[in-house]
Formats: C-alpha cells, structure tokens, sequence
C-alpha cells in the first residue's frame, strides 16, 4: 500500500493530461465509496445519500472558491457535510431498513430542489461559474482527501465506535440492550462519513467551468458507490477501493469506446459480477486463494 501512495503521489510529475485526470477520477470514486462503506458497511443501513453531500460539496466550491483559498473552500465543505448529516442523523436514524432507503433517496432529490429553488428566486440564474483549479491542484487535493478517507475509516473501524456498528449491524435491539447508545453511534458514524463526500464535491467543481443542480447532484453519484462496494467487496476497505478503481476504468473504456452501448454492457458486467461475485472481487481471490493452499495441503 505504501508503494502505492508513493506512485500516486508522484504521478502528476511523471506523466501529464489524460493519465492525471483519470486518477482523479479513480481517487474520487475510492474516496465515495469507501466513505459509503464507512457507515453502511457494518451497519448493513442502505445510504443513497452520497450525491446530497457531493453536491453540497459542488456548491459550496462555487461560491467560496475564489474569495478563498482552494484549500479553505474543501475544509469549508466538509464542516458543512458533516453539520447536515448530523443534523439529518438525528432525525432519521431511528428509521430502518427500507425506510431510510427511501429516506436518504428523497434527501438527495430535496436538497437539488431546494438548492434550485434558491438559485431561482435569489440569483435569478440556473446555475454558476465556478473558479477553475489546474489539473495537478485538482488531483493532489483528491489524493489528500483519499489518504484523510482511509485513515479515518481505519480509525473509526478500529475504535469503540466501529465495534459499535458491528453490533448494530449484527443485532441492533441486542446492542441497545448491551448499553451502546445506538442513535448516538449511527448519528456521529454518519456525520463522518459525510465530510469526505463534500470534500470530494468541491475538489471536481473547480474542474468543471459551470454547475448547475442536475450537475451538482446527479444520481449517479448516488448509486456508483454502491456499486463499487459491492463489486469490490465490503469485507475490509481493501475491496471497495479495488472496486472503484476497476469500475471507474471499465467505465472509461466503454464510455470511449462504445457509447452507444455503454450503459447495457454495464448493467451487464454488473449482473454478471452479482451473480458470479457475491463477496466481490476481494472475496473471489480469498476464495480462490484458499482452495489454492487446501489443495497443496491435501498431498502432505
């Protein structure tokens, strides 16, 4: 892993343009998924929040990016992420299961709405110019952002807030009953989870000359990470980064390639990954790899 760190923080000084911002784009969608699986992960809570958060992030970057430093405007929208999931938390997360499915969804769409509303009534326009950041600025913000979203999943997971999600997950009216304070441990895990979404919103703003709601809050962002952890595979934060490395490139691939075709043959590759990869691609290779070492002990 620290070979890794040591490639990515390097990159933009070996090689230019295309490579740089497809890495971006890679370490953009780790850092979703990873701050999904943060919370969901272990509390098995389905969250469709991620593009609430991203665009508050997207935003936030519009207006304060310019009139402050780059850096000032990503700190600014995680406080404001994890400000709004706590508060949101603490209304909601007493629900559970499907309910707050559909809850996060529709906090996703309200948002948008009332963020159009605002630009509607108070600006007038649609959506906003945004100040540009170079690619390099953009890509070693992204990259520090990632390095905050692994640390502090590593942190929480290894914490007694982290063993108090698995006992949530597991069981929650026996985790009440064990004396975990269940609404303050979910509300706290959630309100983290979402500073390294906002953060990612405002870092690919600046990438991006205009924004408007239907940018800033596109449901894709909602359900890719999803995705991604599932094909990677939520057993340690391993997969999930793997997952969105390899769907973000398969992505690309087809995007360029067949446009046309590109969201059938996704769907595709995604049933088929279901169907063959319940645990992921980690998963698969545990699997394989046990199989490999009881086969060579089988002689002995």
């Amino acid at each position: 892993m620290l070979v890794i760190f040591v490639l990515l923080a390097i990159l933009p000084t070996v090689n230019h343009g295309y490579t740089v911002t497809l890495f971006a784009d890679i370490l953009r969608y780790a850092t979703l998924t990873v701050a999904w699986v943060i919370f969901s992960g272990p509390t098995g809570y389905m969250s469709l929040a991620t593009s609430a958060f991203y665009g508050l992030g997207f935003y936030i970057a519009a207006v304060a990016n310019g009139p402050l430093p780059f850096a000032a405007a990503i700190i600014i929208s995680g406080i404001a992420g994890f400000a709004i999931a706590v508060f949101v938390g603490a209304l909601t997360l007493r629900l559970r299961g499907v309910y707050f499915c559909i809850f996060t969804f529709a906090l996703t769409l309200l948002v948008q709405n009332v963020v159009m509303e605002i630009e509607r009534l108070v600006t007038q326009t649609r959506g906003r110019f945004v100040v540009n950041e170079t690619a390099e600025a953009a890509y070693y913000a992204m990259f520090v952002v990632f390095l905050f979203t692994m640390v502090m999943a590593i942190m929480i997971r290894r914490s007694r807030y982290g063993l108090a999600l698995q006992s949530i997950g597991e069981h929650e009216e026996a985790a009440a009953h064990s004396g975990i304070n269940v609404v303050r441990s979910k509300v706290l895990v959630f309100g983290a989870s979402a500073v390294p979404m906002a953060m990612a919103g405002a870092i690919i703003a600046t990438r991006r000359t205009y924004i408007d709601p239907g940018i800033a809050f596109n449901l894709n962002t909602t359900f890719l990470p999803v995705l991604m952890a599932l094909f990677g595979g939520m057993g340690n934060l391993v997969g999930p980064v793997i997952g969105a490395a390899v769907f973000t490139y398969i992505g690309e691939i087809l995007l360029t390639r067949f446009p046309d075709l590109y969201m059938l043959i996704f769907g595709a590759v995604l049933i088929l990954a279901i169907v063959f990869m319940p645990n992921g691609i980690v998963g698969l290779a545990q699997m394989a790899w046990n199989k490999m070492r009881g086969g060579r002990r089988a002689p002995a």
